[in-house]
């Protein structure tokens, strides 16, 4: 099944996403979601973000992620990578 098959993810990330809580939100929300990967900010003002999950996780992710108060998301450049056989959890780096 298509809607089943896990993918991974490679995103930065623009917009007003550093000094809001981005990371901590992303963080809870791909946890609570199954998510495995990572985020971090980046010195250009973007944040740098890997998810594995199933394509629905991952756009449940970001659609929950700019409902935060104080983010907004403005552009999401993606790129799909080859997965991470033995990760676990999603982290703050």
């Amino acid at each position: 099944m298509e809607d089943r098959k896990i993918v991974r993810k490679h995103m930065k990330i623009s917009g007003s996403v550093q000094g809001v809580g981005f990371r901590f939100r992303a963080s809870h929300v791909a946890r609570g979601l199954g998510i495995t990967g990572w985020v971090r900010n980046e010195w250009d003002g973007t944040v740098e973000l890997e998810a594995q999950g199933t394509q629905e996780q991952i756009y449940r992710l970001l659609k929950m992620i700019n409902q935060g108060s104080y983010i907004r998301i403005e552009r999401i450049d993606t790129t799909e990578i080859p997965l991470e056989q033995k990760e676990y959890g999603f982290h703050i780096m």
